[in-house]
């Protein structure tokens, strides 16, 4: 169980994570090889966030992989997309078509098998 509440707050960081970056990537001037592009993007407060973001899923990801058997932890990252798609809906307005919810149901199936 706790491997579960665990991967869930991973999961929360790392689509957490995706958000902020898509997010600083929309208020950032077009993707260029340059160093205007780079110096807009380390400006950038979201892009910031994003980093603190990932950090932390990736610190919590270290503690889980150190503690848990690694076939049990790594399916259960997949649970980020359940809670990316979520997101896409909410943050960006996304319409998420009924072939895609199904997906996410097997995801989440998936991810019940494992954990019980």
């Amino acid at each position: 169980m706790q491997l579960l509440q665990l991967s869930i707050i991973h999961s929360l960081l790392v689509a957490g994570g995706g958000v902020l970056l898509k997010l600083a990537m929309e208020r950032t001037e077009p993707f260029g090889w340059n160093w205007n592009f780079f110096g807009a993007l380390l400006t950038n407060w979201q892009f910031a966030l994003c980093g603190l973001v990932y950090g932390a899923g990736t610190l919590l990801w270290l503690y889980i992989i150190k503690h848990f058997p690694f076939s049990m932890a790594y399916p259960l990252v997949s649970l980020s997309y359940v809670f990316g798609m979520i997101a896409a809906m909410l943050v960006f307005h996304e319409q998420v078509s009924i072939t895609r919810w199904a997906g996410v149901l097997l995801i989440m199936a998936g991810c019940y098998l494992i954990a019980k």
